[in-house]
């Protein structure tokens, strides 16, 4: 997974981009995630509805994300972004599960891995600015890698899914002294079939014009229900520290 990361960016950083047109910048993100709730049922018409979070606890897990992209023209920007994240959780079955066709018994131990890999390509034009407030909204195309494993003595059963989800990001920054700003971004869409939000709170410090260290809270939340194939529903908490960079 590390190396689709690095290859996904190394591609983007390649293509070449006039220097007088575009400004190349560059973002990493790293902090601690744990659950706040994780619910699955699959298929959604014949399994079992329970909690990965309740049955087998994963505790808090060290995550990071990294994104790069240029700014054309002072109010276009564009940018490649990954975001790994995976869980693995044991615990005792609070009542028999039935999961991606396999039945897991009463009181069984079980562990299970939750992976949620981000990639993202999107596009933000900044349509206001002023010495304190900058406003920016765009389109994301989102390509979501996910599965969710369960084993035990009952068997092994995984679910995996692999799709593209359009998104719609924005970002709003408010410059509230010299070398502080706070910074609210995030991409984020609803439909009857499901929704996802990937939303940063975050305090920034600005040593320099082209520098900004933060720290925050990013909320990650959503999930599908496939009427009759996946349910699955999903809130992921951080606590982060970010650095971005411009050339």
């Amino acid at each position: 997974m590390k190396k689709l990361t690095l290859v996904f960016l190394a591609v983007f950083l390649l293509v070449p981009v006039p220097a007088v047109f575009a400004q190349f910048f560059a973002d990493i993100e790293a902090g601690a995630a744990v659950t706040g709730y994780n619910d699955v049922q699959i298929p959604s018409d014949t399994g079992t509805e329970f909690s990965l979070n309740d049955e087998t606890p994963a505790g808090v897990v060290q995550v990071f994300r990294v994104r790069a992209g240029y700014t054309v023209a002072e109010k276009h920007r564009v940018w490649l972004l990954a975001a790994p994240l995976r869980f693995r959780g044991s615990g005792r079955l609070s009542k028999p599960v039935t999961f991606d066709g396999v039945t897991f018994a009463d009181n069984e131990k079980v562990e299970s891995v939750y992976r949620f890999d981000s990639y993202r390509l999107s596009y933000q034009w900044e349509f206001f600015r002023n010495d304190a407030v900058t406003l920016g909204a765009g389109l994301t195309a989102k390509v979501r890698s996910a599965d969710i494993t369960l084993m035990g003595e009952s068997g092994f059963a995984r679910s995996s899914d692999l799709g593209v989800v359009p998104l719609i990001n924005f970002r709003v920054q408010w410059t509230f002294a010299d070398d502080l700003s706070l910074l609210f971004e995030g991409d984020a869409l609803w439909s009857p079939y499901g929704r996802a939000e990937d939303v940063l709170l975050a305090l920034q410090w600005h040593p320099s014009d082209k520098a900004a260290f933060r720290i925050g809270y990013r909320i990650l939340e959503g999930g599908s229900d496939g009427g009759g194939d996946v349910y699955t529903f999903a809130l992921i908490h951080y606590a982060t520290a970010g650095f971005s960079y411009s050339l």
